[in-house]
């Protein structure tokens, strides 16, 4: 493993960008959907919708979600250090739209299953993948913690198109039409 040098940090200027106009930008950048599950210590599943999952490293095979700070799910992945990827499918909109609402009875209201050996809930019927994952890592980012976690079990459940989300609005992988000559 090389030892990277450290960028000597600057003095950063005061954040100038409106909240409103920076989830503009964001919303121009369409990412995959999942919801992120995890059981409280009492046994509660929880979850939220999340748009922002990315791939970190593949050995260990490590990805990041963010979270907002105040979240029930937050607090429940890191009571435990666990936490599962749903990866939606193109289908799995409502179920989308559910985990963003903050209904409280949102596990009510899709089929799941827990198991021990589980990071969370799957979501079984929305999930075209999932990742369990165990957490290695936090980082607070503003109103947000970065939760790295390493996947330790994947579960592929049936080829299918991902849920995208964009634009502020939810759509799916379209083959492109091909380009004229």
């Amino acid at each position: 493993m090389t030892d990277l040098p450290l960028v000597e940090a600057f003095p950063v200027a005061p954040a100038t960008v409106d909240p409103v106009r920076f989830r503009t930008l964001m919303s121009t950048f369409p990412s995959g959907v999942a919801v992120v599950t995890a059981m409280d210590p009492d046994g509660h599943p929880r979850g939220m919708t999340c748009s922002s999952v990315c791939s970190v490293a593949l050995d260990p095979p490590t990805l990041l979600v963010c979270a907002r700070r105040l979240s029930p799910t937050l607090r429940a992945m890191l009571r435990l250090s666990l936490f599962a990827v749903n990866l939606l499918h193109a289908r799995a909109r409502a179920t989308a739209e559910l985990f963003a609402s903050g209904a409280v009875n949102r596990f009510d209201r899709v089929r799941w299953h827990a198991d021990p050996s589980y990071g969370g809930p799957h979501l079984v019927d929305a999930a075209h993948a999932i990742a369990d994952c165990q957490i290695t890592r936090t980082v607070e980012a503003g109103d947000h913690v970065v939760v790295f976690g390493e996947v330790y079990e994947i579960e592929q459940c049936a080829p299918a198109v991902p849920l995208l989300y964009g634009l502020r609005a939810y759509s799916s992988w379209q083959q492109p039409e091909p380009e004229l000559s």
